[in-house]
């Protein structure tokens, strides 16, 4: 009887034990590569967004993972890695926790092949050259995350994002438009005026301002004089002034307000921008003006310090005094 009882327990362990181990062996759980999960997020972001048109990028026998939607399809010679490009664009990781929508600030100038080295996603190089392929055309584009900021994600953003950081195994949803760009030489295929003109435009809807109270030179500058001076004497680019002004951009950002109060700026004439130049030289000793100027003739295609790549300003002065 003993021995019976003894050979049922360890019949009773062995079956536990081959239990356990055989339970420990099944693989009962999906373990999802990168490229699955990417693709598992962005057609959830497809389907829940109601989105359509998007086709799936063929790049490689289709192994980039991307989604696109050429919104204009541009026109020109195509784009290679050793061009230039000027491009506009906005992004946001799917999940909405980050978004860069500022458009004044999110200014793109440099050789196509560079844009990865930007710190840019290297899926938005790739698409630029193999899907946008032309100046002046646009699209919308779904990143899968190992061709965004992959595991690692990306430090701080501006102002403008929600969490000022875009997690790691984040897919991206980006727009990008690039503006037809030739050296200033050929300026009749430089696309530029025409869009500073839109910018300016739209900023003054956007703003209440009313461009029927401003002058359009010929080459693209609006002004308006806002208080009438009290002098007969005309500013010439040989002329020095003390003002005061304000520079901004058209997102609101002031680049240049030292002397926007109490401060009072002595200034040649013709040290300036040739936009200012121009403008001021509409004024007279104790005018107002405000300035609305177009890239082309303020800080152009490269921008400077603190002021993005083909950037529209507005400026504000108040001349005080013009010595001849």
């Amino acid at each position: 009887m003993k021995q019976t009882i003894f050979s049922v327990i360890v019949i009773s362990i062995i079956g536990v034990i081959l239990s356990t181990g055989m339970s420990s062996c099944r693989k009962d759980k999906f373990q999802a590569t990168i490229q699955q999960y990417d693709s598992i997020q962005i057609n959830n972001y497809i389907a829940a967004n109601g989105l359509t048109g998007f086709l799936k990028d063929p790049t490689g026998g289709d192994t980039t993972g991307m989604y696109y939607k050429i919104l204009n399809p541009g026109s020109g010679t195509p784009l290679q890695y050793s061009d230039k490009i000027a491009f506009v664009y906005t992004y946001k990781t799917l999940d909405g926790s980050y978004v860069t929508s500022d458009t004044i600030a999110n200014h793109y100038y440099d050789y196509v092949g560079h844009i990865y080295n930007n710190h840019y996603p290297l899926g938005l190089q790739i698409a630029v050259y193999n899907l946008l392929k032309y100046p002046n055309a646009s699209m919308r584009l779904l990143i899968p995350s190992r061709l965004a900021y992959g595991r690692d994600g990306s430090g701080s953003g501006s102002s403008q994002v929600a969490n000022n950081r875009i997690a790691g195994n984040e897919s991206l949803d980006v727009y990008i438009h690039a503006i037809n760009y030739v050296p200033i030489g050929n300026a009749t295929t430089n696309g530029f005026p025409a869009y500073d003109d839109i910018v300016i435009k739209n900023y003054a809807a956007a703003n209440g301002l009313n461009l029927s109270t401003y002058t359009k030179t010929a080459d693209g500058l609006y002004y308006s004089i806002l208080t009438p001076g009290t002098s007969t004497d005309p500013i010439t680019t040989a002329s020095s002034i003390t003002a005061t002004y304000t520079g901004q951009l058209l997102n609101g950002t002031v680049f240049d307000g030292g002397y926007n109060g109490t401060n009072v700026a002595t200034l040649s004439i013709g040290d300036l921008i040739p936009a200012v130049q121009e403008g001021l030289q509409k004024a007279v000793a104790g005018t107002k003006i405000s300035l609305l100027i177009p890239s082309s003739i303020g800080y152009g295609i490269s921008g400077t310090t603190g002021i993005p790549p083909f950037s529209c300003m507005r400026f504000t002065w108040q001349v005080i005094t013009v010595t001849p």
